[in-house]
């Protein structure tokens, strides 16, 4: 069972992970899990766990597992904004074909508002891109 384990455990966490390392060459040939680090995905930060000096090693497969991790999270993002596009077509078709007045009389104010908040960000987006491009793309990241 040792030879098919990982040398390194990230068990998930809100904003990143905790790393462990995973030792199975021990007396008992139990499995030990010993924490290493804290990471955060959010801003990159590695804090070594206690008085814990991270090897090459250690550093090189936390940034590997990073790395992967923030492609993982962006993927999900563009899936989940997808899948809201089919949710609202969806919703549009309810609507027209299903949707009794006392449901509609519930959804319609909050629904509305919801949409009118989307369709001004995504004007505003699509039109500070459209004047980053004439300016030769120098203003080219996310802003409130």
């Amino acid at each position: 069972m040792g030879a098919d384990l990982p040398d390194y455990y990230f068990r998930i966490r809100e904003n990143g992970a905790v790393v462990f390392k995973v030792d199975t060459e021990n007396r008992q040939r139990r499995i030990e899990m010993n924490q290493l680090a804290v990471v955060n995905v959010r801003n990159g930060e590695v804090k070594p766990h206690g008085d814990t000096i991270l090897s090459e090693a250690d550093i090189a497969a936390i940034q590997e597992w990073l790395d992967a991790r923030v492609a993982l999270l962006a993927q999900r993002d563009i899936d989940d904004i997808h899948r809201a596009i089919d949710y609202l077509n969806i919703t549009t078709q309810w609507v027209q074909s299903k949707a009794t007045d006392a449901q509609l009389e519930s959804v319609t104010d909050p629904l509305l508002l919801a949409m009118h908040d989307l369709r001004s960000t995504l004007v505003r987006k699509k039109a500070d891109r459209i004047l980053s491009q004439a300016d030769g793309g120098k203003a080219d990241k996310p802003r409130d």
